[in-house]
């Protein structure tokens, strides 16, 4: 690995599978990251070293449903810090609240715990991919609801031709990825 920087090696690990799922689709698919073990640990210590950062540091780690979850539970486990998780409508037991955002056809909503972070608490969310940005802006504007700061929006791979990246630095949302791909 000592040839290739941390962003190359782990872009190297990202299977492409074409036309999924829908004909012209390129699906980045970040799963052969999880499964090598020496891999996933590159991929975890990029976040981890980052927000080690005194001035990025969070209190809390937000991951966004489902690979998400994965991600950031692991990140706010090597941090100490505590991991709360932004699902998909209708899958949280306790009292939520509720963000809906635009897809390409038709409209998704993702809900958090009304307990799950506290007024000025400084969060980092987290994802696996950028597209149209959709999904972390709804995470971002839950997580206001309650009080928090959104200190960072965090994903694996940016797709800039989608134009989410920029929305999301638009909404005055910083961003950090570590992979980008040109196309769909």
């Amino acid at each position: 690995m000592h040839d290739l920087n941390v962003n190359d090696y782990l872009k190297s690990h990202i299977r492409t599978v074409p036309d999924w799922p829908a004909p012209g689709v390129q699906f980045r698919d970040i799963t052969p990251l999880l499964q090598d073990p020496r891999v996933f640990r590159v991929l975890i210590d990029a976040f981890v070293h980052r927000y080690m950062d005194p001035a990025l540091r969070p209190d809390v780690v937000a991951g966004l449903d489902a690979r998400g979850f994965i991600l950031g539970s692991v990140v706010a486990y090597e941090l100490g810090l505590g991991f709360v998780p932004i699902r998909k409508k209708g899958k949280l037991p306790f009292t939520t609240v509720e963000e809906t955002y635009e897809l390409e056809y038709g409209s998704a909503t993702v809900e958090l715990h009304t307990d799950a972070v506290k007024p000025g608490q400084r969060v980092l969310l987290i994802d696996d991919l950028i597209a149209t940005g959709g999904t972390m802006m709804a995470g971002k504007k839950l997580l206001e609801k309650l009080g928090a700061k959104v200190l960072e929006g965090a994903a694996i791979v940016d797709l800039p031709e989608l134009g989410g990246s920029e929305r999301i630095q638009a909404s005055g949302l910083k961003l950090f990825t570590l992979v980008s791909f040109e196309g769909h």
